[in-house]
């Protein structure tokens, strides 16, 4: 498998802090030297472990603040 690079090039803000230290956080991510998209996953303290997450572009991100503003 190959490796995967990421480079969070901003911080947003954290959701959420688990125990452990791991925390929820929303962040811009460039994947693969790619231009960055919204990351929103939990981090090990360290960023050099995440877990599972989703990644928005920035059209998506917009759409989901819309559903979220109308809920």
């Amino acid at each position: 498998m190959a490796d995967i690079k990421y480079e969070i090039t901003e911080h947003l803000g954290v959701l959420s802090e688990s125990p452990k230290g791991w925390k929820k956080e929303l962040n811009l991510v460039s994947w693969n030297g790619r231009e960055p998209k919204y990351d929103l996953r939990e981090w090990a303290p360290d960023h050099e472990k995440m877990g599972k997450g989703v990644t928005l572009s920035k059209e998506e991100a917009q759409e989901l603040k819309r559903i979220l503003n109308e809920h």
